[in-house]
């Protein structure tokens, strides 16, 4: 039997304001809302609830406010059962917040307020390093500095990590940061912002992941939204096509597919694998409102893929 290999997910914590409505506003254009929710969100911490919640080992290193928001993200984080010694507060800042407009669609405006995540910066790491020693793979976002990125990626690559990246919000890499990287999971956006080509059609992305492979990258997996995922390295490539499914709120869908890959990595399930794992947990995940609240269990995934094979 193989021993699972422990994650480590660095990143942020926000909590997230939701507004549905029937349409997105344009600018200047005031929108009545149908709901109201808050939950709990942040692209690190939705990656670290998805890896734990889909059956990963996961500890967390992120950095809330001293308010009311951190300290319910702290104790949310500790029932889900996730190794909490890297959640820090910071005294000088408040908890990261996000503003959420969703149509009925499920498609979505973001507004995002760092707060601490902007103070997670490389002394925290250098303190936290020990999380970084014990782990195997080590999962990233960029809601939180890009000094602090760069150092981790360092740091990690020297102690023989496998590096996933998912590069969200886009942000700009220097080769060497490239090339020490296990695994970059761009969507179209992030990906033409990467390489400069735009995603049209299998040729194109083949096209933007040669670039990625060229520069070091070992494994690519470009999201495709609804159309699945597809992924190349130097020897293979092959489109997992996404289950089809009613979306009602795409906000998360991007994190749990990253936690979700984390997750089976771990378990030493090869590439096919992982991704038809992470693409049912994500067609999951959109057709339930909210981050963390629509992220689905290990079980509940195995479950879909049984019932839609």
């Amino acid at each position: 039997m193989k021993i699972m290999q422990k994650i480590l997910v660095i990143g942020s914590s926000n909590i997230d304001l939701v507004i549905t409505s029937t349409s997105l506003p344009k600018p200047g254009e005031t929108v009545i809302g149908d709901t109201f929710l808050k939950n709990p969100g942040g692209k690190g911490a939705n990656q670290a609830v998805a890896a734990n919640r889909l059956g990963g080992n996961v500890a967390f290193i992120t950095k809330v406010g001293n308010d009311v928001f951190g300290k319910e993200l702290k104790e949310l984080y500790k029932k889900e059962g996730i190794n909490c010694h890297g959640v820090m507060t910071d005294n000088s800042s408040r908890t990261g917040v996000a503003l959420i407009n969703v149509d009925r669609s499920g498609e979505n405006f973001i507004t995002i307020y760092q707060g601490a995540n902007k103070q997670l910066l490389i002394d925290d790491i250098i303190n936290l390093s020990s999380l970084i020693d014990e782990s195997d793979i080590i999962l990233m976002q960029l809601e939180i500095p890009m000094d602090t990125v760069n150092y981790i990626i360092d740091h990690a690559f020297e102690k023989g990590k496998k590096i996933i990246l998912n590069p969200a919000p886009a942000h700009p890499f220097t080769d060497e940061a490239l090339s020490k990287l296990f695994a970059i999971t761009p969507n179209k956006t992030e990906t033409e912002q990467l390489t400069g080509i735009g995603i049209q059609d299998e040729r194109s992305v083949l096209e933007a992941a040669s670039i990625l492979i060229k520069k070091g990258v070992k494994n690519v997996i470009i999201t495709l939204g609804s159309q699945g995922a597809y992924y190349v390295n130097e020897k293979e490539h092959f489109l997992i096509p996404a289950p089809h499914v009613k979306a009602v709120d795409s906000t998360a869908a991007g994190d749990t597919f990253c936690g979700a890959i984390a997750a089976e990595l771990s378990r030493g399930h090869e590439w096919n694998e992982a991704l038809q794992f992470a693409t049912a947990a994500s067609a999951i995940c959109v057709t339930r409102m909210g981050a963390q609240l629509s992220i689905p269990t290990e079980h509940e995934v195995r479950t879909f893929i049984k019932n839609n094979q």
